[in-house]
């Protein structure tokens, strides 16, 4: 309002009468006596002038709300701050119907290809919808966002050094000069496990995401994307996302996520028990018949190498 008026804040604020206001405190707390005031001197309603502010989040969820614009729309003016940017699970313009870009202006088409894009849409509008809605005071109960947030980012694996598919093609000489890159420890988190799109695309260093609800409040898009397509799966089929976590796990990862999974409602924690022995007996299974199948091949090897070298002799 106060670039319509070609003023800027404090010079808007102090013609309303507000000047000893922050701007960010009326976001969250606009008085009727203050949106009556703004209404007589703009021409603007008071019913429009709440729907500018984040009055209906909760307390809960203000953490995650940016003070200032946390991506940005090309086709927005520079000057103008719309509320759709301020929260981390929003990704397209609601106005131009465009992809936000990053710091580096970057779009999710670019960092994770339009095919991948695609195919994630779906799990990141349901994980969307889901925190939209506990922002807002609904849908509020023993399971959600925190707790789905809390999940995603537990290191379910011992930190390690970036593994050959994640370090770049390097001669030896460069492996030799970022010998402390190659060797430098990563935190696992199941996130990565979860929206194993987001391992493969994500630069190795900051691949790790902050823990809980600061994950999604001061992540980058990529990260806050990820983050929200994790929330969507988990939603859709909970029991099948912890278990494929847990057979991820090393030891101490495990005891990690049966720790945060303590929080989860009784009747989710013990679907998960009654279908991980099972799981588990399947993947005891499955390593086995692979054993197997690797002795045969390496035993056919061996064969088809021993006559070779007795055809050479001979």
């Amino acid at each position: 309002m106060a670039a319509f008026y070609a003023m800027t804040v404090p010079e808007f604020l102090g013609e309303l009468g507000l000047l000893q206001r922050d701007v960010f405190d009326l976001e969250w707390r606009l008085s009727a006596g203050e949106g009556a005031l703004i209404a007589a001197r703009t021409g603007v309603s008071e019913v429009a002038l709440q729907a500018m502010t984040f009055q209906e989040i909760t307390p809960d969820a203000r953490i995650m709300i940016a003070r200032k614009t946390r991506h940005h729309c090309p086709s927005c003016p520079a000057d103008v701050h719309r509320k759709a940017p301020s929260f981390p699970w929003m990704f397209q313009c609601p106005i131009h119907s465009i992809d936000f870009r990053d710091v580096g202006g970057a779009i999710l088409p670019d960092i994770l290809g339009s095919a991948h894009l695609a195919a994630l849409q779906s799990h990141a509008k349901t994980g969307a919808a889901v925190l939209d809605s506990w922002a807002r005071g609904e849908g509020q109960g023993a399971f959600g966002p925190v707790e789905m947030l809390l999940f995603l980012t537990t290191r379910h694996r011992r930190a390690s050094p970036p593994n050959v598919s994640e370090q770049p093609r390097m001669s030896l000489g460069t492996r030799r000069d970022y010998h402390a890159f190659l060797t430098t420890p990563i935190i696992r988190q199941a996130l990565a496990v979860i929206v194993p799109e987001y391992d493969h695309v994500a630069p190795v260093l900051v691949k790790p995401v902050r823990p809980g609800l600061h994950a999604l409040a001061q992540g980058s898009l990529l990260q806050a994307f990820a983050l929200t397509v994790g929330i969507g799966r988990i939603a859709e089929d909970p029991v099948a996302r912890v278990i494929k976590v847990l057979l991820a796990s090393d030891a101490d990862g495990q005891e990690r996520v049966k720790d945060v999974l303590r929080a989860w409602p009784l009747s989710v924690r013990r679907r998960i028990s009654a279908r991980l022995w099972r799981a588990e007996r399947d993947e005891r299974v499955r390593q086995t018949a692979e054993k197997a199948a690797r002795g045969r091949q390496s035993h056919k090897l061996r064969y088809v190498q021993s006559h070779k070298c007795r055809y050479r002799i001979s």
